[in-house]
């Protein structure tokens, strides 16, 4: 078994699977935070291309210059319809895929060497794998089952697609937990690695991320607006709970919710609050949404979150479960991009395409961090809601 131990590099660099959280806080002071709201129209954005604050955002974040911003947001897309495509005639012999940011290059893996010419055939580098993404997934079942009540020395599990490997992060001297763990779950030895971390999960639920809601004793924030309301993080409030927008004219109810376990909730909005299809991107515009195309491990991904505003970073990790204090959730996606208490529920975007909404994370947007966000679409599945798309 492989191990290895990620520290949290000085101003950044390289970031421990950091993980911190908290529930919904009430402000000391009961005054509305300020907060700036989705807006009905597409301010700030240019119906032919990409918005200029989101390119800003990705030349702040990912160290990059306007026309490389520009050119990998086309990149991406053409790598998220390609991989779409493959996923689907590939069938059982796909094994997940990945981007890379600093080649452009899309990667399938297969199961299967005889898949291999179909993925290069369409512009895809292939790589053939032992367990795959549904290898790897039975696994991460096998731990999720395992680890339903766990809370000691392990911080969270998921699949790594690139290694093709399980990887188990421990908290700091708590590897041989983890190793138990792994053992009592029956991964293979020589299928899964152990990922030392100095920080324990919380949840991101302080104050509010992208738009601001209330949930009568806290707050939280708006993910993506659907048909009949919005989605939303599960941890927010629990199903009947009543919100309202931040100046109290929109109301609504929390319909279903599910936290621990995933961390989603939809919420059925009454007449008067009036859902838009975008996203805040805290520079005096907002990002329309065009739909909830997936994107592949690597790719380029942005957040928005009141407490933080707009941040950018890559798609590291799908399926990640987090043993956060109030219960283990399962299906994450880990990400590098920063994020800070407060920020939970809001929205994450690759391009125009919806990905999900703020779970919880480590670290802050000085020195850098870890963030988890639950994938939009199983929400959407889930509660049988529709995404609203411009």
């Amino acid at each position: 078994m492989r191990k290895s131990t990620i520290v949290r590099a000085a101003g950044g660099g390289a970031l421990a699977l950091g993980l911190v959280g908290a529930g919904v806080a009430v402000l000391s002071d009961g005054s509305p935070q300020e907060a700036a709201t989705v807006a009905a129209d597409t301010g700030g954005t240019d119906a032919g291309g990409p918005d200029a604050e989101r390119i800003e955002a990705m030349q702040r974040d990912l160290g990059l210059s306007e026309a490389e911003a520009l050119e990998l947001v086309d990149t991406e897309a053409q790598a998220r319809s390609t991989d779409e495509t493959l996923r689907s005639a590939l069938g059982e012999d796909f094994g997940g895929s990945w981007f890379d940011i600093d080649s452009g290059t899309l990667t399938v893996a297969v199961t299967d060497a005889s898949a291999a010419p179909e993925v290069t055939a369409a512009g895809a580098e292939a790589e053939v794998v032992e367990n795959g993404r549904d290898g790897l997934d039975a696994m991460i079942d096998d731990l999720n089952a395992e680890g339903a009540g766990l809370s000691e020395g392990v911080a969270g599990w998921y699949p790594d697609i690139r290694q093709d490997s399980v990887v188990i992060t421990a908290l700091e001297g708590e590897e041989a937990a983890a190793e138990e763990f792994a053992r009592a779950a029956g991964v293979p030895e020589d299928a899964y690695t152990v990922e030392s971390t100095r920080d324990e999960p919380r949840l991101y639920a302080d104050i509010v991320g992208g738009d601001a809601y209330s949930t009568g004793g806290g707050r939280c924030s708006i993910g993506f607006a659907t048909e009949s309301g919005f989605v939303t993080a599960g941890h927010c409030g629990s199903t009947g709970t009543q919100v309202s927008s931040q100046d109290g004219s929109g109301t609504g109810t929390v319909t279903d919710a599910e936290f621990p376990g995933a961390d989603m909730a939809a919420v059925q909005a009454d007449a008067g609050w009036n859902p838009t299809p975008a996203v805040n991107d805290y520079a005096g515009g907002t990002v329309a949404v065009a739909g909830s195309e997936e994107a592949p491990e690597g790719s380029s991904v942005c957040r928005s979150g009141s407490t933080t505003g707009w941040h950018c970073g890559t798609i590291q990790a799908k399926n990640q479960s987090v043993s956060y204090p109030q219960g283990t959730v399962n299906g994450l996606t880990q990400t590098d991009v920063c994020a800070e208490p407060g920020d939970s529920g809001g929205s994450w975007v690759s391009d125009d395409q919806a990905q999900g909404v703020t779970s919880g994370g480590s670290g802050d947007c000085t020195s850098g961090g870890t963030t988890f966000f639950q994938p939009v679409n199983p929400i959407l599945d889930t509660y049988g809601v529709t995404l609203l798309t411009g």
